[in-house]
């Protein structure tokens, strides 16, 4: 397929499918419930001004973790009137649909566009994809190009991390005893996808645990590989099935590779086991990437 740069229209909606998975368009809103929150937690007194008025400065800190994918949201008020970390309860009031942020999005984006242009072949793929966002993202900008003969793989268990068997996920369990936010239904990704008008036949579902489900899937051939598992083995588990089928020019992609050190050290033991040496490129103070040679 001959690859020219995109015309005003896809440029748009590209931008503005960012837009709305970050949930950017209704940031005022979102500020509103998260220093509604952090007023409860804190038995602060709620007033109309404190309600209705979205406070500039958490607005300026969600509006930049929306760019970084940071790990840290909710804050609790200070008696000077300030913001404190609470990073435990950042998830339980994410309303955005994708946690990974605008520079990650920004990624998936130039993988496949290089991809396109380069005519390198192939599908896309993500294994963990929480709420979707992601992989919506991936089948707008397939969209936007109208680019018909490639497919985008959803993996994921649809229950949530599995809880930890490896010794090197020791001590990191973020199962849905614990995590519950992080397991969300195959059919609440598929209303989702329905939202966004980009429910068709290219976009396939991998229910299950990936050690079930990656090695038996009918894919031939993948031009990008986001992996997002979080432990050392569900990273494996995707890796050894998968990274053969990535074609010579396709791109990986490590969603935790700097936030979590069990799933650094698979990498990293994955790439030394089978002599890779191509070199892993920073996104942002998280995630890394590489090509495949």
């Amino acid at each position: 397929m001959v690859f020219n740069p995109p015309p005003l229209l896809p440029r748009l909606y590209i931008e503005t499918l960012k837009s709305s998975l970050l949930n950017e368009l209704y940031i005022e809103n979102e500020t509103r419930i998260v220093q509604t929150l952090a007023r409860i937690l804190n038995n602060l007194e709620l007033t109309f001004e404190t309600i209705y008025r979205p406070d500039p400065d958490l607005k300026a800190r969600l509006y930049q973790h929306k760019q970084d994918g940071a790990t840290t949201v909710l804050k609790r008020g200070n008696p000077d009137g300030s913001w404190a970390p609470m990073p435990e309860l950042r998830n339980y009031t994410e309303l955005a649909h994708t946690m990974i942020g605008r520079k990650r999005l920004d990624n998936i984006q130039y993988c496949i566009e290089e991809v396109i242009k380069s005519g390198i072949p192939g599908d896309l793929i993500e294994t963990g994809i929480w709420r979707g966002g992601a992989t919506v993202f991936m089948r707008g900008v397939l969209a936007a190009y109208g680019v018909t003969n490639r497919r985008v793989w959803a993996a994921d268990s649809f229950q949530g991390v599995p809880p930890p068997t490896h010794p090197e996920d020791a001590g990191f369990d973020f199962s849905a005893k614990f995590f519950p936010v992080l397991s969300v239904g195959v059919q609440e990704v598929r209303e989702l996808f329905q939202r966004y008008g980009l429910l068709d036949e290219q976009t396939v579902f991998l229910e299950g645990w990936f050690k079930d489900t990656l090695a038996k899937a009918p894919i031939r051939t993948l031009a990008v590989l986001r992996l997002d598992g979080d432990l050392y083995e569900s990273t494996m588990d995707a890796l050894v099935p998968l990274y053969p089928k990535v074609a010579s020019g396709g791109f990986i992609i490590v969603d935790d590779y700097d936030a979590l050190p069990q799933c650094e050290r698979a990498i990293n033991d994955f790439r030394a086991t089978h002599g890779i040496a191509d070199p892993i490129k920073r996104i942002d103070e998280i995630s890394v990437y590489w090509r495949k040679s």
